[in-house]
C-alpha cells in the first residue's frame, strides 16, 4: 500500500467529482421554487417514512411481477454499494494504515467485524449475481424498454469486478497469512483462499495488491462516471424520493394569479426549460432510463409519439446541452416544439401508469399538464377538436354543449328531488356530464338513484345547478377555464351546505376533481365513489342482492379511480356479492396495472393520434381474453371507450357492458 499514490488518487478523483457536482448542482439553481416541497409539521417524517420506504427499502423495484427478478438483481447491488461502502472507506485508510480496522471495531474474530465481514460477502456475492442477471438482460434479452448501449455495460463491468477483486483481494490475503481454512464469515473468501494452496507467495503479494487497488480505484471512478451518465440516479435518486409530492396524486399544481399572468403575457405552464422546478429538474437527473414507464404507457404501447422515457430525456438532454446559456441568464429554446413534438404531449391520456411503475418517484403528467397550459393559455395552440369541449363547458356547462336545462332529464319518473327542493338531505349526488346527457350512461345515473332510494338514503341533485366539473378543461391545459368553472361550483356547492353532506358520484373524474383539487378554491367535501357508498350501504344490509346475474366479469379499474384514488376493492366486491357472478381479472393489467382505457386527460373529446392500435381496442381485447360474457366498469368515459372496442372487435352483439352499478340493480331487482 503506497500512501503517496492513495493521496493522489483520493485528491484527483474527488476534486473532480466536487467540480462536476457543482456543476449539476449550480444548473438544478436555474429552476423555479417548488412550491409542493415542504418539511413543515409532520410534512419532515412522512417524507422520512417514504425516503425509508422507497430509496432506502427498494420497495418499488420489486414489486411488479413483470420485472421481479430486475427487482430482485438491483436490491443486490443497491444494497452492496451500502454495505461495501464501508468497505471502501476502510481500503482508504489502508492506503495509509495497513490492516486497519476502525480502531478494533471491525477486527477479525469480533462480533461486529465478523457480522460485518459476513455481511460483506453476501451482497458482494449477490451483487456479482445481480451484474450477471442485468448483462443477461443487455445482451441476451435485449429488452426493449431498456437504454441499451456500451455504457451499461462498462457500468456493469466497473460493478462487478469491484466485488470480485474485493474476494481475490481477501482471498489473496488470508493464503498469505498461512493455512487457510473456511470462515463463516468470509466464506467466499476464504474458500478462494483454499483453491489459492500451493500458489507462491510472489503472485499472492501481485494479487492482493491488484484486488487492493482496483476496489480502492474503481469506486471513484465509477463516482466521477455518475454525473455525466444515466447513473446519475445512484446520486440523486435519495433526495428525489425525499422530496417527492406528497399531497394527493390526483391533483394538479395550481396556477396562481392566472388572470394576472395571462393579461400581463408572464408565463403559464413550462414555455422554456427555466419554467421547470427544482424538483422537476432533479427528476430530469434522476431518471434511470429503466423504461418501466414507457412500457406501462397506453400511448408508447399502441405505437404512439409519446414515451415517458424518451420525453424525460428530451428534457434532460437539452437541459445539459444548454447548460453555458442557461447559467448566462439566456434561455429562449421553447420546448415545444423545438425539444418536444406536439404530438408528444397531445397523446398523454393522464393515467399515471408511468409514475406508478417508476422507482424513484419521477412524475410526468404535471410535466405534460404543464406545457399543454403553455399552449392552450398563452399561444392559443391545441386540436381542433377541443374547441367545442371548451365553448360547450364555457357557455352550457357541459363538454358536449347541450343545453343545461335539460340536465336533470335523466331522473324523469324517478321523483328524484334537487337540493334545493330538499335542503336537508344528507347526500348531495353529484350526476356529472356525462350520465346527465349521454344516453347509456343516463341508465347508470337511474340505476344509481334507484339503488340509493331502495336503501332509504335520503339524496338529492343539483339538477339544473350542476355543471362540469372543470376535468376536461384543465387536463387539456386549458386551466383558465378550469378556475373559472371551479370557482361557480364551489359557490353554488357551499350555498346549499354541501360541505356538512356526503358527495357521491359514478364519475371518478368528477369524484377526483372535486375531492382533490376543489379544496384550492374553498371547497372541501367528503367525497365517494357510488362503488364505495354502494358497498357501504351492502355491508350494511341496507341492500341485498339475491337475483342471480350469471355469467363471467371482467372488471376494467379507471385511472382515476384506481390510479389516482386507490378504489380498488369496492368495486370488485360488489360484484363478488352478486348471486351468480365470476369475477375474472386480467393477467397482468389489472388493478395499479390496469391498462388506461384511452379516455382521460381530455382524449374522450380528441380524435386519437396515430399509432399501430387504438387504446380502447387494446384494452378491450385484454378483457375479452378473459372469456368474460361482462365488461364491467365504473367510470362512464371508460363505458364508452370500451363500448366502441367491442364493436371494433364485433363482439357488441355477444358481450355486454355494465356498470357496477347497473348489475347491482338487476340482482337487487330495482
Amino acid at each position: 500500500m503506497n500512501p503517496i499514490v492513495m493521496t493522489v488518487l483520493l485528491l484527483v478523483a474527488w476534486s473532480t467529482f466536487v467540480w462536476s457536482a457543482y456543476r449539476r448542482t449550480k444548473l438544478l439553481g436555474v429552476g423555479k421554487p417548488e412550491p409542493e416541497f415542504s418539511i413543515a409539521g409532520d410534512l419532515l417524517w412522512k417524507r422520512v417514512a417514504l425516503f425509508l420506504q422507497v430509496w432506502l427499502g427498494q420497495e418499488k423495484m420489486p414489486r411488479n411481477a413483470r420485472y421481479r427478478l430486475a427487482g430482485v438483481a438491483h436490491v443486490f447491488i443497491f444494497g452492496a454499494f451500502l454495505v461495501l461502502a464501508i468497505n471502501t472507506l476502510l481500503l482508504w485508510a489502508r492506503g495509509f494504515v495497513p490492516g486497519f480496522d476502525a480502531y478494533g471495531l471491525l477486527a477479525r474474530g469480533s462480533w461486529l467485524g465478523d457480522g460485518y465481514t459476513l455481511s460483506k460477502e453476501f451482497f458482494a456475492f449477490t451483487c456479482v449475481l445481480g451484474t450477471g442477471v442485468f448483462f443477461y438482460y443487455r445482451l441476451v434479452v435485449r429488452a426493449p424498454r431498456m437504454t441499451l448501449g456500451l455504457e451499461g455495460l462498462i457500468i456493469l463491468g466497473i460493478i462487478a469486478t469491484m466485488m470480485i477483486a474485493d474476494f481475490v483481494y481477501v482471498g489473496a490475503t488470508l493464503a498469505l497469512e498461512g493455512e487457510p481454512h473456511l470462515l463463516w464469515a468470509e466464506p467466499v473468501s476464504s474458500a478462494l483462499a483454499l483453491a489459492l494452496q500451493g500458489v507462491d507467495s510472489a503472485t499472492l503479494g501481485v494479487m492482493q495488491q491488484v484486488g487492493f487497488w482496483w476496489h480502492a480505484s474503481f469506486p471513484l471512478l465509477f463516482l466521477n462516471l455518475l454525473p455525466y451518465s444515466k447513473h446519475f440516479h445512484v446520486i440523486t435518486a435519495a433526495p428525489n424520493v425525499f422530496a417527492a409530492r406528497l399531497g394527493p396524486v390526483g391533483k394538479l399544481p395550481q396556477v396562481l394569479d392566472l388572470e394576472g399572468k395571462v393579461e400581463r403575457e408572464e408565463a403559464v405552464g413550462f414555455a422554456v426549460i427555466t419554467d421547470l422546478s427544482w424538483k422537476h429538474m432533479l427528476d430530469l437527473y434522476t431518471c434511470t432510463e429503466c423504461g418501466r414507464c414507457s412500457d406501462n404507457c397506453p400511448a408508447t404501447t399502441t405505437g404512439k409519439k409519446l414515451s415517458p422515457k424518451h420525453l424525460t430525456l428530451a428534457l434532460r438532454d437539452h437541459l445539459y446541452a444548454s447548460e453555458g446559456k442557461l447559467l448566462g441568464g439566456s434561455d429562449d429554446v421553447q420546448l415545444v416544439p423545438n425539444i418536444v413534438d406536439p404530438e408528444v404531449i397531445w397523446a398523454c391520456t393522464s393515467c399515471r401508469a408511468c409514475e406508478e411503475q417508476c422507482p424513484v418517484m419521477i412524475t410526468y403528467v404535471d410535466k405534460i399538464v404543464e406545457m399543454r397550459r403553455n399552449l392552450v393559455t398563452i399561444r392559443n395552440e391545441f386540436p381542433a377538436e377541443l374547441a367545442k369541449p371548451f365553448n360547450g363547458i364555457e357557455t352550457n356547462g357541459n363538454p358536449w354543449n347541450l343545453a343545461s336545462g335539460d340536465r336533470a332529464n335523466w331522473s324523469e319518473g324517478l321523483d328524484v328531488p334537487t337540493v334545493a327542493e330538499r335542503p336537508d338531505a344528507s347526500v348531495l349526488y353529484w350526476v356529472g356530464c356525462a350520465a346527465s346527457f349521454d344516453a347509456r350512461a343516463k341508465k347508470v345515473a337511474r340505476a344509481v338513484a334507484k339503488l340509493l332510494k331502495h336503501a332509504g338514503v335520503d339524496f338529492a341533485i343539483l339538477g339544473t345547478e350542476e355543471s362540469c366539473t372543470g376535468d376536461p378543461a384543465r387536463r387539456a391545459g386549458n386551466e383558465y377555464l378550469f378556475q373559472m368553472v371551479a370557482a361557480a361550483n364551489v359557490e353554488i356547492l357551499n350555498g346549499h351546505g354541501v360541505d356538512k353532506k356526503k358527495v357521491v358520484t359514478a364519475c371518478p373524474h368528477c369524484f377526483n376533481t372535486l375531492k382533490n383539487e376543489y379544496p384550492d378554491f374553498g371547497g372541501r367535501y367528503e367525497v365517494v365513489h357510488h362503488s364505495e357508498l354502494l358497498n357501504e350501504l351492502l355491508q350494511a344490509g341496507k341492500l341485498t342482492p339475491d337475483k342471480p346475474v350469471p355469467g363471467a366479469v371482467a372488471y376494467h379499474d379507471s385511472c382515476y379511480l384506481g390510479r389516482y384514488n386507490d378504489v380498488y376493492d369496492a368495486p370488485r366486491a360488489i360484484l363478488q356479492s352478486i348471486p351468480g357472478v365470476e369475477l375474472r381479472e386480467v393477467a397482468y393489467w389489472n388493478k395499479s396495472r390496469g391498462l388506461c382505457c384511452g379516455a382521460g386527460g381530455a382524449q374522450m373529446f380528441m380524435e386519437e393520434q396515430h399509432g399501430n392500435q387504438r387504446v380502447n381496442n387494446k384494452r378491450t381485447l385484454q378483457l375479452l381474453d378473459t372469456g368474460a360474457s361482462t365488461l364491467a366498469s365504473g367510470c362512464p368515459f371508460c363505458m364508452t371507450m370500451l363500448s366502441d372496442g367491442l364493436k371494433a372487435s364485433n363482439k357488441d352483439e355477444e358481450i355486454a357492458q355494465r356498470d357496477v352499478a347497473e348489475l347491482l340493480a338487476d340482482s337487487v331487482g330495482v
